[in-house]
């Protein structure tokens, strides 16, 4: 009897540079005093698609599905401007964008869901939007202060990385926030 698991397809952010800039990023916006989850400077991460609790035993059918087909060469991504879900103004989700590759992550997202489909998952239907979240927000004490600072860094830099790999990742939730393990990673090239 096999047991269920939580899983997700995602692009990593593993070039230190841009971690070491996504991360302080990530500790100026904690700083606002706005109650929030800060994510983990390892676990930040590109989602191409949210799967959720499957049983062990279909993950086989997620690999075959929906990452073997991707056939793609590696390629670049820049992470540009700070920004909010739903909106800026009343954000539940922080996160910073993806400007130069963001078609490119348009295009796996399109063939993982296909995938995710022809494996008997329903239809993911919000519409994909590249992102790196940082934050979640949990409450509105200080949001003025959040709001200023998001602004401020809409248009900023955080720089690029190239995308070499795309990973089913398996998140084990915990009272310290998720830890996530690669279970698959389909090279690109």
């Amino acid at each position: 009897m096999s047991g269920m698991v939580r899983v997700f397809i995602a692009v990593d952010i593993d070039d230190p540079p841009v971690l070491g800039r996504l991360e302080r990023i990530r500790d100026t916006v904690s700083s606002t005093g706005v109650p929030m989850k800060p994510v983990e400077t390892e676990n930040m991460h590109v989602t191409i698609r949210f799967i959720g609790e499957v049983p062990e035993s279909r993950v086989e059918d997620i690999i075959r599905e929906a990452l073997e087909p991707i056939e793609m060469e590696e390629f670049r991504i820049k992470l540009v401007g700070l920004g909010g879900f739903p909106n800026p103004y009343r954000p539940r989700v922080v996160w910073i964008g993806v400007t130069e590759g963001a078609d490119k992550l348009v295009e796996i997202n399109r063939i993982v869901e296909r995938g995710v489909r022809r494996a008997g998952f329903k239809p993911e239907r919000a519409e994909f939007h590249p992102h790196v979240t940082i934050a979640r927000v949990k409450g509105t004490r200080n949001l003025e202060k959040l709001v200023k600072i998001m602004i401020s860094y809409r248009d900023i830099e955080f720089g690029e990385m190239t995308v070499s790999s795309v990973r089913l990742k398996k998140s084990t939730l915990t009272r310290r926030g998720p830890i996530y393990e690669t279970v698959y990673e389909r090279r690109l090239g």
